[in-house]
């Protein structure tokens, strides 16, 4: 029988600010040894500062946490191991060409008369292996195994014959359903030993598989816990997303494109392993189609993959009539243009002028041995200006010094100014006032009245409701259904991102 480990760890009224950011605010927790707790949450919910602060990464500045009713402070990963707190994050951190020995003995080696004694590290690797059992040759090197193989060797170097709970963030994010089910095994087993496992994940569905609770974080905030029972999924993301059903937004979509609207780009079957299961979507002339979903559902990887900013290896794209291999060189020469969620990394040139990142693309587009003159790309700028009312006193102020909404219009003149017949935009309102996102949500309906066929990845149902004609809803990493015309709502889109019916 597997020996028993108790665990217990409280964390009371935690808070942690950083400049400008609440990052948590009196965030209470209780890990109960022989349970794995679910913590969910968006990006920026707190998920990741408040397990930082558990493991000694950072200190907390207010509250205190308790491991069996004892309060104890942890100041630096060293403590926490030493009380028993174990952790394995998202990428594995691990030496990939050494020896499985090596990294299951790295800083922790075995002497004898003062030298490092390797017959002692193997039967060491061997035996923490074992435990886990797993079975595998220790001498060779860490990265000649599968990413699910390495997961569970960085599992049993995190655990100490005294651990008590084990954190784990993001353990399927690489992973196959094969590949997750005998890490779900390895967990199931260290459950079974009294270990309390915290479990981080996007992926709704895995959590109603492996966790005993749920806990919830927003914005800082713990705003639900409760036993898996008690969390049904629909309950789950109205907590994580903020709204309750029955909190519709404004539509302001108008009349679908006919349904014989020419199709302007197809993807049948497009997927990438381990990013993105197989899926179809068409886009026609003066359609908006939404792409909806929770984080990590895969509505960036599916935008990606259809402009090929990611190589699909299954499926085909047709943009037109042109069907074959898939590049963004080839989807802007087709009349494809992106805007990428994170505008400020792959999007907007921050030292260049609001000018010249206006006409990047289409300077792109035209190749560099036809290049705009200084007045063909002043006019288009002064164009693109004043159509989307980019506030900037000029066309040569550099585009870093402008608003996050600001710079999100220069994205969108890059893309409109290379004249499109599809736009893809990945978050286009992320981060901008309220006045910018009204002003884009209603630019994409005029495009869309233009005739351009719109593709919208966005994390804000309400943006969707308000102007998509077609929704697509995304879920661990797969599209489960579409919704059209009036029956987007709100509760609908909720409802089958919770995989129950409305």
């Amino acid at each position: 029988m597997a020996e028993q480990v108790t665990a217990r760890v409280e964390m009371l009224d935690v808070s942690k600010t950083f400049p400008g950011v609440r990052a948590l605010d009196k965030v209470s927790l209780r890990l109960l040894g022989g349970e794995v707790h679910a913590l969910m949450g968006e990006n920026g919910a707190g998920k990741s500062t408040l397990i930082k602060v558990m493991t000694g990464a950072l200190s907390g500045d207010e509250g205190e946490i308790r491991l069996d009713g004892q309060t104890v402070e942890i100041k630096t990963p060293g403590q926490a191991r030493a009380l028993g707190i174990g952790t394995v994050y998202q990428e594995v951190n691990l030496v990939p060409t050494m020896s499985v020995t090596k990294n299951l003995t790295l800083g922790r080696q075995p002497t004898k008369f003062g030298f490092i004694s390797w017959r002692l590290a193997r039967e060491v690797a061997n035996r923490r292996l074992k435990r886990l059992n797993i079975d595998i040759d220790v001498e060779r090197p860490l990265g000649s195994y599968s990413v699910a193989i390495q997961q569970l060797v960085a599992i049993a170097r995190a655990l100490e014959d005294d651990t008590r709970v084990l954190v784990l963030d993001e353990p399927t994010a690489s992973l196959d359903a094969h590949e997750t089910a005998l890490l779900f095994q390895i967990v199931r087993d260290l459950k079974s030993r009294g270990i309390a496992i915290v479990f981080i994940t996007h992926f709704i569905d895995q959590v109603y598989q492996i966790a005993d609770r749920i806990s919830v974080l927003r914005n800082g905030r713990l705003v639900g816990s409760a036993p898996i029972g008690e969390m049904p999924p629909l309950k789950l993301i109205s907590l994580m997303i903020g709204r309750e059903l029955g909190q519709t937004g404004l539509r302001l979509a108008g009349d679908a494109p006919p349904s014989d609207a020419p199709v302007m780009l197809e993807a049948e079957g497009v997927g990438k392993r381990l990013m993105m299961e197989p899926l179809d979507i068409a886009l026609r002339r003066g359609e908006v189609v939404g792409l909806s979903g929770l984080l990590g559902s895969g509505r960036t990887e599916t935008a990606k993959l259809i402009f090929g900013a990611v190589k699909p290896d299954a499926g085909k794209i047709t943009i037109g009539a042109i069907t074959g291999g898939h590049s963004p060189s080839r989807s802007i020469r087709a009349g494809v243009a992106f805007c990428p969620e994170d505008r400020k990394a792959e999007g907007v040139v921050g030292e260049l002028s609001v000018r010249e990142n206006i006409i990047l693309a289409l300077q792109s587009k035209r190749g560099w041995l036809r290049r705009l003159s200084q007045a063909e790309q002043e006019k288009l700028a002064a164009e693109m200006i004043k159509t989307l009312a980019i506030a900037t006193p000029d066309a040569d102020k550099p585009v870093g010094q402008l608003s996050g909404g600001n710079q999100q219009k220069v994205l969108l003149a890059r893309s409109l100014v290379s004249g499109p017949q599809v736009l893809i935009l990945d978050e286009p309102t992320r981060g901008i006032d309220v006045g910018a996102h009204s002003e884009i949500v209603q630019l994409i309906r005029k495009l869309a009245g233009q005739g351009l066929a719109l593709l919208v990845a966005s994390s804000e149902i309400d943006e969707l409701v308000a102007v998509a004609d077609r929704v697509a809803v995304l879920r661990d990493r797969r599209k489960v259904g579409e919704i059209s015309g009036a029956d987007i709502t709100r509760d609908n889109i909720i409802h089958m991102i919770a995989g129950v019916q409305s």
